[in-house]
């Protein structure tokens, strides 16, 4: 049996890879997260939960799905000092890694980002003991999630926007990537390119732009917007003026292009994700209105941060290289997304 190593993921992006590799897969998965945001398995695991081992939950019948709630920067560090840590803890045949997918960081939305920036950078020391560990441990592909904050923000501007390429982030050329989470992210993949060419690690980078799911915390635009318009908010009040557009992707359409890139990507070459689409956030409110039908006064609330103007990409290299784009129309994900959310807040109503 392979094993795979999950870490974080903002118990969104993460649990969501989680349920994909233990429906897809025969393997066993570690999952490692402190739960900062989102909750334990036995919320959104479809299998019991067996047993425990000293603090380690392990669920499934078949027992291949281990949960540790903790920074994964311990497991690191117990790793690093022990590579057979998960035997002389556990009693567990877990010493060599399959796919380790490393989705551990401190994000919290745009308003930790631009509240706390220094707490965001701590993710730079999460990210340097990690690819540590992998130059020693050499799973057999790892996946180092970067983000579209890595990007140049003069290229994202009201006046100076442009539909962004993997080519617009030259390491021999910096430009400023958007606050410090997207400075951690820019080292990351420069790490990455390390851990490929001088370590021989098979690793692959992405560039996710906006993802969104049925299951994201409400920190996040999409799901808190859908809230609000499940309950009929009047005004309507948007971060900014709300002309500020993303690149919106479902989750289930990250998730493809993840592991079709961990298929083909291996000196960490960095790719984007979205669906190369620009939309405003009164566009958005505009398709969650109707399907709440209603048509809301918009309020716009100035005092709040709102990031860079324009953040879109070009899927050019996803299509041409690994034969992928999206499947799931913006309207259709988020359908999926205000169903969920009507479901869940009118039934604890």
């Amino acid at each position: 049996m392979k094993n795979h190593l999950v870490s974080g993921g903002c118990g969104f992006v993460g649990r969501n890879m989680v349920r994909r590799l233990y429906n897809t897969t025969k393997d066993r998965i570690v999952f490692i997260d402190n739960l900062s945001v989102g909750t334990a398995p036995e919320t959104w695991l479809e299998h019991p939960l067996k047993r425990e081992i000293k603090g380690l939950k392990i669920y499934g019948e078949d027992e291949r799905l281990l949960y540790i709630e903790t920074d994964f920067i311990h497991i690191l560090r117990n790793l690093i000092s022990n590579p057979e840590w998960f035997k002389t803890e556990f009693g567990l045949d877990i010493v060599e890694w399959a796919d380790v997918f490393h989705f551990a960081a401190i994000v919290g939305g745009r308003a930790m980002i631009d509240g706390d920036p220094m707490k965001v950078a701590l993710d730079l020391s999460i990210d340097a003991e990690f690819f540590f560990w992998i130059t020693r441990a050499k799973p057999e592909r790892v996946l180092y999630p970067s983000s579209s904050a890595a990007y140049p923000i003069d290229k994202q501007t009201a006046k100076g926007a442009i539909q962004l390429r993997e080519s617009d982030i030259n390491f021999a050329n910096m430009g400023q990537p958007d606050m410090t989470y997207g400075w951690t992210k820019l080292t990351g993949e420069f790490l990455a390119k390390i851990a490929a060419s001088h370590y021989g690690v098979k690793i692959a980078c992405i560039r996710p732009f906006s993802g969104y799911g049925e299951d994201q915390d409400y920190s996040y635009p999409i799901p808190a917007i859908a809230k609000r318009a499940v309950f009929k908010e009047t005004p309507f009040e948007v971060w900014g003026t709300g002309h500020q557009g993303r690149d919106f992707v479902h989750i289930d359409d990250v998730l493809d292009c993840t592991l079709l890139a961990m298929d083909k990507i291996h000196d960490g070459t960095a790719i984007n994700i979205g669906r190369g689409e620009l939309t405003t956030f009164r566009q958005i409110i505009e398709i969650f209105c109707k399907f709440s039908d209603y048509t809301p006064p918009i309020k716009c609330l100035l005092d709040k941060p709102v990031g860079v103007f324009s953040r879109y990409c070009s899927i050019d290299y996803a299509k041409e290289h690994l034969g992928w784009e999206p499947k799931i129309s913006l309207e259709a994900g988020l359908r999926r997304v205000y169903d969920a959310v009507a479901k869940k807040e009118l039934k604890s109503g």
